[in-house]
């Protein structure tokens, strides 16, 4: 098949000029017939066995040319140097030299472009991350000097810089998790986890958050399994903590964050509704909040969003297999379904 598409391609590209020679022919037959016709039929013969032979050998010849400089091609491609794109120059019709060193130029610089783009993305990283580690000495000493000096402030004032520590060590492990996106591995590690004991757990690490809002928390469902990455799991439930935390309506009265535990028979698999009954989003916004930069045009979520934390939430669960689903009505609150895998120990 891939011969018989090869001589059509040939056929097609050059048909001009085969229908050139197979009309020339015919002349000379006609030729033929009217000077020889005693002989025309020998004549004749032999007129269509050398067109078919020119016609055999001129696709033979075309398509083994075709195949050198596609193969040369291919090599300017992957490495547009000056001397590929000679070689290419020389294996090709000396009418598409012009063509072709125009292409090699612009390639070149292009790629000349993109490897400054990458050494200067390559240093934003590494400024990124190293900023990231140096912002936490600071951080670090603020929690020493809240616990080692809290009799020295009012309960109200530490909670205030607790709180304040929190948000900003959670602004720092997003900007983290955010330059590490496109590192090649991941040092994920997969284990059977509580869910429901898990989140408490991570409640606990970030109660000044939720007391600064006066959040009540709700456990509802039971205790279930599920096996996943304790850090990266961690990262998705914070995130949505601090969502919950950050677009809390003004002065509402009693917010509340509830976690409850579903498990589908039908597909066999372990949920984790996380909801609150903040302002919630739009039906026209919600098809979009976990896309990168999405602020939407209505409600305190995307009024007041930068468009990244649930971006991030949904990489990681991408990466740990997590489906997630959002349902929501503007001003009764924000639901995220985790929808864990069911994993054959």
């Amino acid at each position: 098949m891939k011969w018989i598409k090869q001589i059509y391609d040939c056929f097609h590209t050059y048909k001009q000029w085969f229908l050139m020679l197979i009309a020339t022919s015919l002349l000379f037959s006609f030729l033929a017939w009217l000077a020889y016709p005693e002989s025309f039929n020998v004549l004749v013969g032999l007129m269509i066995v050398f067109t078919l032979a020119m016609i055999s050998m001129s696709v033979f010849i075309i398509i083994r040319k075709q195949k050198i400089i596609e193969a040369t091609f291919q090599n300017f491609l992957l490495e547009p140097n000056e001397t590929n794109e000679e070689r290419l120059c020389h294996v090709s019709p000396k009418t598409h030299w012009s063509f072709i060193r125009s292409m090699g130029s612009v390639i070149r610089s292009y790629q000349a472009e993109l490897n400054e783009q990458v050494i200067e993305l390559a240093d934003y990283e590494n400024y990124i991350e190293g900023w990231v580690h140096e912002i936490k000495k600071p951080l670090s000493l603020m929690t020493l000097v809240l616990d080692n000096r809290s009799d020295e402030m009012s309960p109200l004032v530490r909670q205030r810089m607790l709180h304040i520590r929190d948000r900003m060590l959670g602004d720092v492990e997003r900007i983290l998790y955010f330059a590490r996106l496109g590192a090649a591995h991941k040092d994920y590690i997969f284990e059977p986890l509580r869910i429901l004991a898990f989140c408490k757990e991570t409640i606990e690490n970030h109660q000044t958050l939720l007391d600064e809002s006066a959040f009540q928390i709700q456990f509802i469902g039971e205790e279930m399994e599920i096996l996943s990455d304790r850090k990266g799991l961690a990262f998705i439930l914070e995130q949505l903590i601090f969502n919950s935390t950050k677009y809390v309506a003004q002065n509402q009265a009693n917010p509340i964050l509830k976690f409850e535990t579903v498990y589908d028979e039908v597909s066999d698999q372990t949920i984790l509704h996380i909801s609150d009954n903040g302002p919630g989003v739009s039906e026209e916004d919600l098809p979009f909040i976990f896309d990168k930069g999405f602020t939407g045009g209505r409600g305190t979520y995307t009024r007041q969003a930068t468009g990244m934390g649930l971006f991030l939430v949904s990489k990681m669960a991408y990466d740990l297999a997590i489906q997630l689903d959002a349902r929501s009505e503007l001003g009764s609150g924000l639901t995220i379904s985790l929808i864990f895998p069911h994993v054959k120990q």
